[in-house]
């Protein structure tokens, strides 16, 4: 790597600052997770919320316990990436109701713990995960990602989130040598590339294809503002899962797409580096989206390494402001709630869900923390490692 991203960092004691507080912060945060019996994922009046084992984001939580055992040592947090990862094996018994977030559900915890360890029940639960998500592929070149819900028949719906869980896949076919499965992600990022990502760099969040022709029938805006519009936490999807699709393939075009992405991210970004929820949503209400930012921030801080000198300080540059400006301005380092963002927002139109606590917008912090200190076990792609 030709741009040290360890090295360049202007101003080490905050890095040493945030190290402190997150190690600080997350033990209070597992004090209170072992108070109840679900996965974290949001709070409600200080305390973590309780949500359903399947619930798309539960991989998240032991993810954030390898990293931060990873920078501390701690066995606290082995230990509580160990429970939690038992916890979820209920969801996979219940595997019919699993949908494309499987990657996000087991490849940073389970495959993290069979890369460090070889633990063969990690190592199983993984892969049955990788085989649940290449089950869901349509031959006409896309991942479906929901099950029908009762009211509408979702066999031909895609959405730009999934590039994030292709990184699965391409491990699947790293361990068993199988190339199905890599076969499977560069067919959906190829699809994504064609019909998810328009040529200013935006993202449509959600395409619906005719399921027997592949026919692109509708795009619709799903958790931004409206059809047409630039959710920032889908950019952010995009920005990240195409560098994690050319770091797994090489391809020159996933390279590229990523530039793309991020070229308009940084562009949207306003003075304060705090993402809006929606990058065309209206100038009032001020929507905030934590997530979106610590996402980018994550994707951006690998782009940087894999591009030029003369491209990389761009994205750099806007990585570190990001993650500076958020947290300066919404992170909670207290023992009032065990969450630290606080404007996170699940979509722009649930209104209940506007600048909320969202557990993974703490796990990219911690993520990006760890890169900026010189972390090389990039858990989406373990055997990028130094």
């Amino acid at each position: 790597m030709s741009f040290d991203i360890v090295k360049r960092f202007p101003d080490p004691a905050w890095l040493d600052g945030m190290a402190h507080k997150l190690d600080a912060k997350m033990q209070f945060a597992v004090q209170k997770a072992r108070e109840v019996s679900f996965i974290p994922y949001s709070t409600e009046n200080g305390q973590w919320k309780e949500t359903g084992i399947g619930w798309w984001t539960n991989g998240f939580w032991p993810a954030a316990m390898w990293q931060m055992y990873r920078a501390t040592g701690k066995e606290l947090y082995r230990e509580e990436a160990i429970r939690a990862e038992k916890m979820l094996d209920e969801a996979q018994r219940d595997f019919k109701n699993l949908s494309h977030d499987a990657g996000f559900m087991w490849l940073i915890h389970s495959g993290v713990r069979y890369h460090l360890e070889q633990n063969p029940d990690s190592f199983d639960r993984t892969l049955f995960a990788a085989h649940m998500l290449a089950s869901r592929f349509n031959p006409s070149g896309f991942i479906r990602a929901w099950n029908d819900n009762g009211k509408e028949n979702r066999a031909g719906w895609a959405i730009v989130d999934c590039m994030m869980n292709l990184p699965l896949l391409y491990w699947a076919s790293q361990v068993t040598g199988d190339p199905r499965f890599k076969l499977i992600a560069m067919a959906h990022a190829d699809t994504t590339m064609r019909t998810f990502v328009r040529h200013d760099g935006s993202c449509n969040h959600i395409v619906i294809f005719d399921p027997v022709t592949g026919e692109t029938l509708e795009t619709i805006g799903g958790q931004g503002y409206e059809n047409g519009s630039s959710w920032s936490r889908g950019q952010a999807w995009a920005l990240y899962g195409f560098v994690l699709s050319f770091l797994h393939t090489g391809k020159q075009e996933y390279l590229d797409t990523a530039k793309r992405v991020a070229h308009y991210f940084i562009s949207q970004i306003t003075d304060d580096y705090i993402p809006r929820c929606d990058f065309r949503q209206p100038e009032e209400p001020e929507i905030k989206d934590n997530a979106a930012g610590n996402i980018a921030a994550c994707g951006l801080l690998e782009l940087c390494q894999i591009v030029p000198d003369s491209e990389a300080k761009s994205y750099y540059d806007a990585a570190v402001r990001i993650l500076k400006a958020q947290e300066e301005n919404c992170a909670d380092w207290s023992e009032k709630s065990p969450a630290i963002f606080t404007k996170c927002t699940s979509a722009y139109n649930d209104l209940t869900g506007r600048h909320i606590t969202m557990q993974y917008a703490d796990y990219y912090f911690i993520e990006a923390i760890g890169k900026l200190r010189g972390e090389q076990l990039l858990f989406w792609h373990s055997e990028r490692t130094e």
